[in-house]
């Protein structure tokens, strides 16, 4: 029934991708239904932001930000940061988990302006900042968003006129590289123009982004239709919508293609907005979205080609969601 259904799926998301570019927060939770029992709350007025907390026998509850959220004892007193128990310098946690009793709880609390004291039972103190809170709570990540993005299509990335970033401007300027970046981190696909047509130049901007990974072709390859490996890719026929590597477990998130040589006609390039596809089927079938992100299949990438003989097998579902804020992050 499953495959019949991703079928199906996999049709729909195909008509959805046809609108691609050819180139030359959650609800707030219910406060009384959180609190049912709730006698007496502790009140005060922080920087124009009211804060309130309660404290119950298994947790800490505290209302700051427009946000209700609750702290387990034993993650309060794990996540302490003074410097007897984390390493600010390596971002390292040095109080030993197992050490903390599982039924701790303080013994007193107190707030100044912006900050949570926690006074342990055997006197330890442990002090947080309010934001800090919001931001590390379940519920502050509920309402997070990891990576903004625009979601286009044909019309509206035309009519965004998004710029290209000239290659020395790339390669020698901070500020190159930042409009780079926020392009890519925006759309998902950046350009930069005037490149050298030459592989070593084309590592040279890869090597700008990031570390470039290592691969069943190599860290760099040059490829062109001679069919010298067992791919579509390297033969005359035309490539519909798709992703790569969708047969490794962890799909590269970044690939760079720089053409060196053109001779005669055809090599366009299609480009989609897989996020916009997954959008829309989320907005007219939000129980097939479901069964997208939480079905895994496998991925097989099979090739037995001269002395290449590979099978790789990548598994993971079609639409992969962060768990906390159902935010879509990668798509096999």
């Amino acid at each position: 029934m499953w495959y019949h259904r991703l079928s199906h799926l996999q049709s729909r998301l195909q008509d959805l991708l046809k609108g691609g570019v050819i180139y030359p927060a959650l609800p707030q939770p219910n406060f009384k239904s959180l609190l049912p029992l709730v006698v007496h709350w502790h009140h005060t007025v922080s920087k124009s932001l009211t804060c309130a907390w309660q404290q119950h026998e298994d947790h800490f509850e505290l209302k700051y930000a427009n946000t209700v959220m609750r702290f387990d004892y034993v993650w309060l007193r794990d996540h302490c940061r003074s410097a007897s128990c984390y390493n600010s310098k390596t971002h390292q946690r040095s109080l030993d988990t197992a050490s903390v009793d599982l039924c701790i709880k303080p013994k007193n609390i107190r707030l100044d302006e912006t900050t949570l004291f926690f006074t342990w039972p055997d006197g330890h103190v442990t002090k947080y900042d309010l934001n800090w809170l919001v931001k590390n709570s379940y519920e502050g990540q509920k309402q997070k968003v990891i990576q903004p993005r625009i979601l286009w299509n044909a019309e509206i990335y035309q009519q965004a006129q998004v710029p290209y970033v000239d290659c020395q401007s790339f390669l020698e300027t901070n500020e190159g590289l930042k409009k780079f970046l926020q392009n890519f981190l925006l759309y998902g696909i950046a350009f930069v123009e005037n490149v050298p047509p030459t592989q070593e130049h084309t590592e040279k901007l890869a090597e700008r982004i990031s570390l470039i990974r290592e691969t069943i072709y190599g860290r760099m390859w040059y490829f062109t239709s001679d069919f010298s490996r067992g791919d579509t890719a390297y033969t005359k026929l035309a490539l519909d919508r798709h992703t790569d590597t969708t047969y490794f477990q962890e799909p590269c998130g970044i690939q760079v293609f720089h053409c060196l040589k053109h001779e005669g006609t055809g090599g366009r390039t299609l480009l989609v907005d897989g996020f916009y596809a997954a959008e829309q089927v989320l907005q007219k079938a939000p129980e097939e979205f479901e069964l997208l992100s939480k079905v895994p299949l496998k991925h097989e990438y099979i090739e037995d080609v001269g002395e290449c003989h590979n099978h790789m097998i990548g598994v993971g579902p079609v639409l992969n969601i962060y768990p906390w804020n159902k935010e879509l992050y990668l798509i096999r």
